[in-house]
């Protein structure tokens, strides 16, 4: 074989950038979910990720960026790909519970630091009005994405898209969230496919609520 097929491809700049900010979130992510944000620091981060301070600076302005970032990044992704399974239009209603509850289980028994981090968001922003305007203006957008998912999923399947989707969309990402924690404590309370079921209550009762003879009359 070929000295030069045999050597990996050197990353440009700008991907080795990306790959120490990857990186950086990821040591960010674990310190803040086992230490919490106040005692964190920026040393013990930069050193879980294998950089110096310098590296860390270079790409974050400090801790506060670092936090800020998670809950953009984290919570976005988590968003993206519950949405593409909900929109799915190959999937029967039966499939998509599986696989949101399958979404679910991935998240909260495979990842060990996301449900403290999710904590520690929400204890952040309770304690500072900065980062609750990122947080609530956060939860709002990835509602209203959801809701209009929910919307299209309604139409596609014949149903009522009048139904108060963004007030459903609420109380799916709050679900969410309370599973994930239960499941996170004790396991045996949220069984494989609760989140799957409690949505199908969810829709189940809101498209009956929504039918027009169920409909409060003038």
């Amino acid at each position: 074989m070929d000295d030069g097929e045999s050597r990996p491809r050197r990353l440009s700049r700008s991907e080795t950038k990306a790959r120490t900010r990857s990186l950086l979130l990821e040591a960010a992510a674990r310190v803040f979910a086992r230490k919490g944000y106040a005692a964190a620091s920026v040393d013990e981060i930069a050193g879980s990720a294998g950089f110096s301070t310098g590296a860390l600076y270079s790409n974050f302005a400090g801790k506060k960026d670092l936090f800020f970032e998670l809950l953009s990044s984290r919570n976005s992704e988590q968003l993206a790909e519950a949405a593409a399974i909900a929109s799915d239009r190959a999937d029967g209603l039966e499939e998509s519970r599986r696989r949101l509850s399958e979404f679910l289980l991935d998240l909260t028994d495979a990842d060990k630091d996301m449900v403290p981090l999710q904590v520690e968001f929400w204890l952040h922003a309770i304690a500072h009005p900065e980062f609750r305007e990122r947080f609530v203006a956060q939860f709002h957008s990835h509602r209203d994405t959801l809701a209009q998912v929910l919307t299209r999923r309604a139409e596609d399947r014949d149903q009522s898209a009048d139904a108060p989707y963004d007030q459903a969309a609420t109380v799916v990402l709050a679900l969410f969230r309370g599973l994930t924690q239960l499941r996170r404590v004790e396991p045996d309370l949220v069984p494989d496919d609760l989140y799957g079921t409690a949505l199908h209550w969810l829709f189940l009762g809101l498209t009956t609520s929504s039918a027009p003879e169920c409909r409060p009359q003038d």
